[in-house]
């Protein structure tokens, strides 16, 4: 898991602070002693008081500034995750993301000082009277002990897991609703999420629990640990045995020795979820960034998968890959869902770094390319096409200012589709693709790949699977006329796709069958 960025940084502004802060902690109660034993108002007192506010406010400030940075870092992160899972993502850029602020700026700030000023506060007390600062030394342990007895108990992580798993099946419940309505399972899904909410609203009222109990403990071992003190203080002064003044620096100073440990408890429950939160976010998987070392000539390339390896979470979805595609080459990849072709393509896209191995294209490291100039050179039909906000012709050149739309949308049998639409080609799409069919859909991402006439590398995943006989005929013809003169690796599970290749490989089980792939 990677760290935090200026983390470092923070805790030893925080340390900083947290020693400013055990110093006006004990100036304070050197000046209220001395006033309340009669000796005015001291310099010490005056500068202690204003001195604890603007330290307070320090923290204040010091952890905004960070967690602000920290926010912004996450959900940047999260955007460029290569997870499939949407909801959540979405939960963890949304509800996630804002959790961390009660640990950066609550829980981790008090935790520097409940280190730095019960400490300070010790050495005093061992300076003013040895018998106070041993019961203090003997005492003040016991509060972070059973907080972690108490702590031990808490749900917060669950809550969070619960809560994300909410947030994703709801996000997809939500989009398949019209399916789910079609085939009669929408109350099946409603009573899904309802079961998911109860189950997240329980975990969060046992979390609460919890956190009242942990309060209740703490308050109680901290009065129970200052009476301790405060007790044989009062005898004393009584038979004469201490004098006035060294007995309240002792009676100010050791609440001050309790105080930060019992707000860091406090926080700890309010923290926990935006930990979870936190760790899960800086675990996602992100787009790994390249840095150009190495340039290629555009045009059709030679690609190489040299014993090439992927693993997901330990579970291997590509295993020792060798394969070669000679440049201007068709090569489809068949096999049973889940043998490691998309993952293939994904490496090839540099999506997914491989674990072992390597890619060579034009005999050179495809890490090496500069990853917007190589994905410039390739047309790419996933098996989902993503459609964006704006028009149906802006989602077909994507980006492109030259592509010409009415003849990719044409080669794709789009253009059918565009003139039946209320303003053609400039009719609003939305993100899903409100006003698309799935079939139609897979056209616009296929219409993209048309538009890009000057790419030299041809990737389709399956880009006739939601298409009716009539439309992928026409989609195979626009197909035949895309992809002579570039290399192209075809995904297929119909016969019509792998017809057109001049070789087929099949992999099983994230491998290549022996004497097929070279």
């Amino acid at each position: 898991m990677p760290a935090l960025p200026g983390l470092r940084r923070y805790l030893v502004v925080l340390s900083l602070l947290g020693v400013l802060t055990a110093s006006a902690v004990l100036l304070q109660a050197e000046g209220l002693a001395t006033l309340l034993t009669g000796g005015g108002v001291s310099l010490l007192l005056v500068l202690a008081v204003p001195a604890r506010a603007a330290l307070s406010w320090g923290h204040g400030f010091a952890g905004s500034r960070f967690a602000a940075s920290v926010r912004s870092g996450l959900r940047r992160r999260l955007l460029s995750s290569t997870s499939d899972r949407a909801g959540v993502v979405a939960t963890q850029i949304t509800r996630g993301v804002d959790a961390t602020d009660s640990y950066l700026t609550g829980y981790l700030p008090s935790l520097v000082v409940s280190v730095v000023v019960p400490v300070a506060v010790v050495v005093r007390l061992f300076a003013a009277d040895l018998t106070s600062a041993l019961v203090v030394v003997a005492t003040v342990p016991l509060i972070p002990v059973f907080a972690i007895l108490v702590g031990k108990h808490t749900r917060a992580s669950v809550q969070w897991q619960l809560l994300t798993r909410l947030g994703g099946h709801f996000l997809d419940a939500v989009r398949g609703l019209g399916t789910s309505k079609v085939f009669g399972r929408a109350a099946s899904q409603a009573s899904t999420v309802r079961a998911m909410a109860v189950a997240h609203a329980d975990a969060t009222m046992k979390t609460l629990r919890v956190a009242f109990l942990s309060a209740l403990v703490l308050e109680l071992v901290a009065t129970l640990s200052v009476a301790l003190v405060a007790v044989p203080i009062g005898f004393r002064l009584l038979s004469g045995g201490l004098e006035a003044r060294p007995a309240l620096v002792i009676l100010l100073l050791t609440p001050e020795a309790y105080l930060p440990l019992r707000a860091a408890g406090a926080k700890f429950h309010a923290a926990a979820e935006g930990l979870t939160a936190l760790r899960e976010a800086l675990a996602a998987p992100v787009v790994s960034s390249r840095t150009a070392v190495s340039t290629r000539r555009r045009g059709a390339p030679s690609v190489v998968f040299e014993r090439v390896s992927v693993s997901y979470d330990g579970v291997p979805a590509l295993s020792d890959v060798d394969l070669v595609v000679p440049a201007g080459s068709r090569m489809a990849l068949v096999g049973p869902s889940g043998s490691g072709k998309s993952t293939l393509l994904a490496v090839l896209l540099g999506f997914v770094p491989p674990t072992a191995g390597r890619v060579l294209v034009d005999g050179v490291d495809l890490r090496s390319l500069s990853s917007p100039d190589w994905l410039a050179d390739v047309a790419w039909v996933p098996q989902r096409p993503t459609l964006f906000r704006g028009t149906l012709g802006a989602n077909i050149a994507l980006g492109d200012p030259s592509a010409d739309i009415a003849a990719a949308a044409r080669a794709a049998a789009l253009d059918s589709v565009a003139a039946g639409l209320p303003s053609g080609y400039a009719t609003q799409v939305g993100e899903l693709g409100e006003v698309l069919s799935a079939g139609q859909r897979q056209r616009v991402g296929l219409a993209r790949a048309l538009a890009r006439t000057s790419a030299g590398l041809v990737l389709l995943d399956e880009p006739t699977a939601r298409l009716d006989s009539r439309t992928e005929s026409a989609v195979l013809s626009a197909t035949r006329r895309l992809l002579p003169g570039r290399t192209a690796v075809l995904v297929a599970h119909r016969p019509a796709m792998v017809a057109l290749a001049e070789r087929v490989v099949e992999l099983r089980g994230g491998r290549v069958l022996t004497g097929v792939g070279v």
